[in-house]
């Protein structure tokens, strides 16, 4: 990646991966693109159209996978977790198969049981799928959450226990959600804001960032509440925004939204996000 970030976002791959999500990716200007690759609410794998993976794989356009919401590696449910781990090489697998830089995974929460026990069930389970990735095959990208419950990871300082614990696998990266750390307590939108947040992610975890979703927040700092909002309508505003466009450790990281509305909105934040760029 150079030092100029890519800006895209979420597509609706209605009409084939291919053919809808580059569609959908032309109509609102998106430089990269992350896709749901089977129902991002259940269960359920889907296979795969190989015609549509060629086609996105060789389209030349730098894509990311995004993992179902059900998976939590932390949940004390034995069903769960049979369920999280082969949806999660399903995951790996699919993004292989389309030429995708990453797999975006919620990091997941203890739920009813002790943290401790939590972090040592998802060593025993993500580190054996970090493993199966080939040298060429894309990252798993964690993502801290709004910090709601018993999550595992939310706040910048969480992903260092949460890293450590997968042995700082090469193939574990970091997306970091603006508006979830906007909800775990990093107040994006006060004077250096940014600036710190990034400094503290750049010492926790130097190198690891590889996508930032860019997310407004509908909910004040702190509310440990997931609500997304376009960019300059919520609580973080605008200008942090292009803070971050400009500190050091999001240089070439691409920047994906996942904001309300359909095309014209989606079309409306990326290219507020690319004049930011421009400044």
């Amino acid at each position: 990646m150079t030092s100029l970030s890519l800006i895209g976002g979420q597509v609706s791959v209605t009409g084939g991966l291919a053919k809808g999500g580059l569609q959908y990716a032309s109509d609102i200007g998106a430089e990269v693109i992350q896709v749901f690759v089977t129902n991002p609410r259940g269960w359920a794998l889907a296979v795969g159209n190989p015609v549509q993976d060629v086609k996105l794989r060789e389209s030349g356009v730098l894509s990311f996978v995004h993992a179902p919401y059900l998976i939590n590696m932390g949940s004390p449910s034995a069903d769960t977790l049979e369920k999280s781990v082969a949806t999660v090489r399903h995951g790996l697998q699919r993004s292989y198969a389309i030429g995708a830089a990453g797999l975006v995974v919620h990091t997941g929460s203890a739920v009813s049981q002790h943290r401790d026990d939590a972090m040592r069930q998802l060593r025993e389970h993500l580190l054996p799928l970090l493993e199966e990735i080939p040298d060429d095959g894309p990252d798993l990208l964690l993502e801290p959450m709004a910090g709601q419950g018993a999550m595992l990871c939310a706040t910048v300082q969480d992903l260092e226990p949460y890293l450590a614990a997968l042995d700082w696998h090469p193939k574990a990266g970091v997306c970091l959600d603006t508006c979830h750390a906007f909800a775990a307590g990093h107040d994006l939108s006060a004077t250096e804001g940014v600036r710190e947040t990034f400094d503290a992610l750049h010492a926790v975890a130097p190198g690891r960032l590889k996508l930032i979703h860019a997310n407004d927040s509908k909910d004040v700092c702190g509310s440990k509440k997931d609500r997304h909002e376009n960019i300059g309508s919520g609580h973080i505003g605008v200008e942090p925004f292009a803070e971050l466009i400009r500190h050091p450790a999001a240089a070439g990281v691409p920047l994906c939204i996942e904001t309300p509305g359909g095309v014209d909105k989606h079309r409306e934040d990326i290219e507020l996000l690319k004049k930011l760029r421009a400044r």
